[in-house]
């Protein structure tokens, strides 16, 4: 009989053990994942409307006028560069320095 107050301190403190160790497992994967979300926001693309001011189909970039702030940006080999032409107002997505997405403006029909 005097051995299970003995072990029951041992399951105590194995148990305490256990609850200190779940908490640094859970701290350190809610740094795992706050320190992705930074990262995934880092890599966002971002949305820019403005000009195509000129294009280089062979070259893969494109000069963009975006409220009077011009940018050469390199084209994703996935955008067609064929429809686009200077003077077209766009919107383009980028993500750093390259262009994933343009999406030529139409001009608004007139008349009936």
């Amino acid at each position: 009989m005097v051995f299970l107050p003995t072990i029951g301190r041992v399951i105590q403190i194995s148990l305490e053990e256990g609850v200190d160790r779940m908490k640094k497992v859970a701290a350190v994967l809610a740094v795992m994942v706050l320190v992705v979300s930074m990262v995934s926001l880092v890599f966002a693309a971002e949305k820019k409307m403005g000009t195509v001011k000129a294009v280089d189909a062979a070259a893969g970039t494109i000069v963009f006028d975006a409220g009077g702030s011009e940018m050469t940006l390199k084209v994703d080999k996935d955008v067609d560069l064929g429809k686009i032409k200077a003077g077209t107002k766009a919107e383009i997505m980028v993500e750093g320095d390259t262009v994933k997405e343009i999406k030529a403006k139409r001009k608004a029909p007139v008349g009936c």
